[in-house]
This record gives structure tokens, C-alpha cells and sequence, in this order.
């Protein structure tokens, strides 16, 4: 990955239309898994989203061996696909994005709290 791709995005761009491309060869129960477990993962991203790139990835290669094996979303996934995306971004407690922010915010605060303080 050059630096250009990586400042641009363009690396990621690719790699999400190579899934959706791989995502709308599937039957249609399974792409709607698939739009389920991308919303649901979006609250895991870091601030460019290069950290759900694998995850996405062995997601949709779980969904295309079901579909290639005829098993059917439910058999694989079970009924709790937030739970499987909250399972697959690192258990329960791992931290989103808001999770960050408040990290962060609640610092500056404290910060400039402690400067007006002195």
C-alpha cells in the first residue's frame, strides 16, 4: 500500500467494491446477512475503518462457504447477528468509536479543568 493510497482511502475503496462484487454473487438471504453484519460492524471502526477490513472479510468468505455448502443463514450465524458482529469486532466491552470519543473528550475536559485550576 503506498502512501498515497493510504492518505487517500483509495486502498479501502477498492477492497469494499471487491466485496460487495463478491457479496451480490450470493443468494439473497445471505446478502441481507451480509448488509446486516456490515451495519452492525460499523460502530467498531476506527476512524478510517481499515481495522473491519479483515473482519469484513472473513465474514463474507464465512457467508460465501455456507452458500457454497447450501447451508442456510440461520444454520451458520444463528438468529443474533449483532451478537456474531459484536463476537467477530472482539467480545462484549470492546470499545466503538463513541467509546473512543468520550475517552477523548472526557480527557480534554479534564485538561482544561486542570488549567483553570493553576
Amino acid at each position: 500500500m503506498s502512501f498515497w493510497e493510504t492518505v487517500t482511502g483509495s486502498d479501502l475503496t477498492r477492497d469494499w467494491k471487491a466485496f460487495e462484487t463478491r457479496a451480490s454473487a450470493l443468494p439473497a438471504d445471505h446478502q441481507a446477512a451480509w448488509e446486516q453484519i456490515k451495519s452492525n460492524l460499523h460502530p467498531y471502526a476506527g476512524f478510517t475503518g481499515r481495522n473491519l477490513t479483515p473482519i469484513a472479510d472473513s465474514a463474507l468468505e464465512l457467508l460465501e462457504q455456507a452458500a457454497a455448502d447450501g447451508q442456510s443463514v440461520h444454520e451458520v450465524l444463528g438468529d443474533d447477528i449483532p451478537g456474531f458482529c459484536t463476537a467477530l469486532a472482539g467480545g462484549e466491552g470492546a470499545r466503538t468509536y463513541r467509546d473512543r470519543w468520550r475517552e477523548q473528550l472526557n480527557r480534554n475536559v479534564a485538561r482544561k479543568l486542570g488549567r483553570l485550576g493553576d
